[in-house]
């Protein structure tokens, strides 16, 4: 069963039940990925490391780089 037909089974069985719909697949990937990327930042400070911005440090420190 794919993630479409399940949210549709889902939507179906609580509007049968008289209960709110639940979100759609997706709606809080955003929000999930921001906490996850925070809770990383807050555990390597924590750690005694520096909470680096990951992707974005390592292509400007690369830019960096002497020839």
């Amino acid at each position: 069963m794919s993630i479409t037909q399940q949210h549709l089974l889902d939507a179906y069985r609580a509007r049968t039940l008289g209960e709110p719909a639940p979100p759609a697949p997706g709606t809080h990937d955003r929000q999930v990925v921001r906490e996850w990327r925070d809770a990383r930042r807050f555990r390597a400070v924590l750690a005694g490391r520096p909470a680096r911005r990951g992707l974005r440090d390592a292509l400007s420190r690369w830019r960096r780089r002497p020839s």
